[in-house]
């Protein structure tokens, strides 16, 4: 799902409505297609004490009905697709491998019907990827080969970290033994892109621990690792334990070692840092995520999903009984119309935290046709963050550092206080 970046907002709630009124706002306006889609699914067999994204337990009742509407909004959403091929497709939520194999093969011959996955079935464009998330102890070999025959090529995993205790901690209930398992199915059923997400700085987790989570999934062989400092997010019940004071966070210093002992670790197993908490062999990059750090549109689809067309913005309703009582477009809560200062911070926002960095001659051009003495303020900053050692410039583009890396969503706070 689109990925979370501190305590940096994507959106500010300006309006309510449809998420209709942008996407047909930017058609009008003459925007391009969108060339990616991310679909929410909010089911979870358990609801982790950390997570704020939205899902909640799932007692199946709710799937077909769920599953009626999403079918509802994709037809809604595909003429906006209209004219192009996708090339990138997330399943995220929640758990998506939840979903009844019945309702799962209905999605899959819509999707099929209302957008062309020419690119994503044929597999031969280096661009392209269809993901699904998985949780490990709900991946079977009859749904890995439903999805392989669906055109899912690309699996994101969540085993968070190999020991028991620290699961517990995290209120993930799988094995994890069931890691490998789920992998081997995935595997055999020919889906040939996996990876998975570790969490590191849990509570009562040492270095060598963490240590020992990145051996394990280092000896996985696998092409892709992720691995996100845990986030205290306001309203979650880990927040509300930590200050009823059951337990301590880390210290800031252990969780910045944990980090560089992931990058130092994986790059003696040949995967290069590409986003802060990302890891990848050349070219096995989330490329679908790669579209929302380079700020690229994408349609959204499900409660809580976030879209992007034309400059528009907007978020769909958070709750399924607001979303099952519509049709067509889904309602949204946060809809923000095209603004050129807003287009630049997030712009910065996403482009320090890859490798590949910003163009920088593009974004002072944006920058100064959007803010008066921006440009200026800019090019002064990426002059100092040069000379701090934090930050290059180098073959026209401005990339952080490792010491950069470390500070990405300060760094990134701070740049974007520069244009109003």
């Amino acid at each position: 799902m689109p990925p979370a970046f501190g305590d940096i907002p994507l959106l500010q709630p300006r309006a309510l409505g449809s998420a209709g009124h942008a996407l047909r706002a930017s058609q009008a306006a003459g925007a391009p297609p969108a060339r990616s889609l991310y679909i929410h699914i909010p089911f979870c067999v358990h609801k982790c004490h950390y997570c704020d994204f939205y899902s909640f337990v799932d007692a199946k009742d709710q799937q077909p009905a769920f599953l009626d509407r999403l079918l509802g909004e994709l037809d809604a959403l595909a003429p906006h697709a209209a004219g192009l091929p996708l090339r990138t497709i997330f399943v995220g939520g929640g758990t998506p491998s939840l979903l009844r194999l019945d309702l799962w093969q209905r999605l899959l011959d819509r999707l099929a019907c209302l957008f062309d996955l020419s690119l994503v079935r044929a597999g031969s464009d280096p661009a392209t990827e269809f993901t699904v998330e998985c949780n490990p102890e709900s991946v079977t070999p009859e749904l890995a080969s439903l999805l392989r025959a669906g055109g899912v090529d690309r699996i994101s995993m969540g085993a968070q970290s190999f020991n028991p205790t620290h699961l517990k901690t995290l209120e993930r209930w799988h094995d994890p033994a069931s890691v490998p398992r789920a992998l081997d199915i995935l595997r055999a059923a020919g889906i040939p892109r996996r990876s998975i997400d570790l969490i590191f700085a849990i509570p009562g987790q040492t270095e060598a621990e963490w240590a020992a989570d990145l051996r394990a999934a280092l000896d996985l062989g696998l092409d892709h690792l992720s691995c996100y400092n845990l986030t205290y997010e306001p309203g979650t019940p880990m927040t509300h334990r930590l200050h009823r004071g059951d337990f301590e966070p880390l210290p800031e210093d252990i969780e910045v070692a944990m980090l560089a002992a992931a990058a130092a670790a994986m790059a003696r197993h040949g995967l290069a840092r590409y986003e802060v908490s990302n890891f990848a062999r050349p070219g096995q990059e989330s490329r679908h995520n790669m579209a929302y750090w380079r700020c690229d549109p994408w349609l959204a689809a499900g409660p809580s999903a976030s879209g992007h067309l034309g400059g528009w913005r907007w978020k769909n309703v958070p709750r399924l009984s607001d979303y099952l009582d519509s049709d067509g477009y889904a309602p949204a809560v946060d809809i923000e119309p095209p603004d050129p200062a807003r287009a630049v911070r997030e712009r910065l926002m996403m482009g320090l935290r890859i490798a590949e960095g910003l163009d920088e001659r593009a974004l002072l051009a944006q920058a100064d046709a959007a803010s008066p003495g921006a440009a200026a303020a800019l090019a002064r900053a990426f002059d100092r963050l040069a000379d701090e050692g934090l930050a290059e410039r180098a073959d026209g583009r401005v990339r952080l550092l490792p010491a950069g890396l470390l500070r990405a969503d300060a760094l990134a706070a701070d740049l974007m206080a520069l244009v109003h």
